[in-house]
């Protein structure tokens, strides 16, 4: 799931190919284009929950997928939706079908919220000034200890969007720095490969 300013380079190519040289089915879910929004950087979209589990319904009824072992993986904004569409009490409650797994690449943690219904990876950079990897230590701070992992990984020196190659000069982006970061984006790829293969193929 793509960040606030809709599908860019990051979610449409580069991660598409990882996950596919992986050995993964991928769909990128444009929450957008049909909805006649160019971005949601001031304001969040609820809606994208549902845009989500339409996916995993869609992909449950594709022959080749394994519909038992389906993660959600979102960016920035979209790291958001996946942390709400598998948050305790919230709307996965109300879906027959269920993710195995999530990843949030710097989402903005709601502190508050702690265990997750499935196994959750949060990636955030240190130096992140949009996506304050305080409030993600403080949501780990609250986990029950009863319910699936829900673990942090934070990467020193890491701005926003440190995975995303085609930011390699730094922007300012509503006041806040995205900056693309080699040794971060390479180290948080060795952790998401291993991740997604203890919970989606074991």
């Amino acid at each position: 799931m793509h960040g606030c300013g809709g599908i860019h380079p990051n979610t449409k190519t580069y991660w598409p190919q990882r996950l596919i040289s992986w050995g993964y089915v991928v769909l990128v879910v444009d929450s957008f284009t049909t909805r006649g929004i160019e971005d949601t950087c001031q304001r969040y979209l609820p809606e994208r929950v549902f845009d989500a589990y339409g996916a995993l319904d869609y992909l449950s009824t594709l022959p080749f997928v394994d519909a038992g072992h389906i993660a959600l993986i979102g960016f920035s904004a979209g790291g958001i939706a996946a942390l709400e569409a598998t948050k305790t009490e919230g709307n996965e409650q109300l879906m027959d079908r269920k993710f195995k797994a999530a990843v949030g690449y710097y989402p903005v943690c709601a502190p508050h919220e702690g265990d997750a219904t499935v196994p959750t990876l949060i990636l955030n950079g240190d130096l992140d000034d949009w996506s304050p990897v305080a409030r993600c230590r403080q949501r780990i701070s609250h986990l029950s200890g009863k319910g699936p992992s829900v673990e942090l990984d934070v990467y020193p020196g890491a701005y926003h969007a440190f995975d995303a190659p085609d930011i390699a000069t730094p922007k300012i982006k509503l006041g806040h720095r995205e900056e693309y970061n080699a040794a971060a984006a390479e180290q948080s790829f060795i952790r998401v490969k291993a991740f997604l293969h203890q919970y989606l193929q074991n």
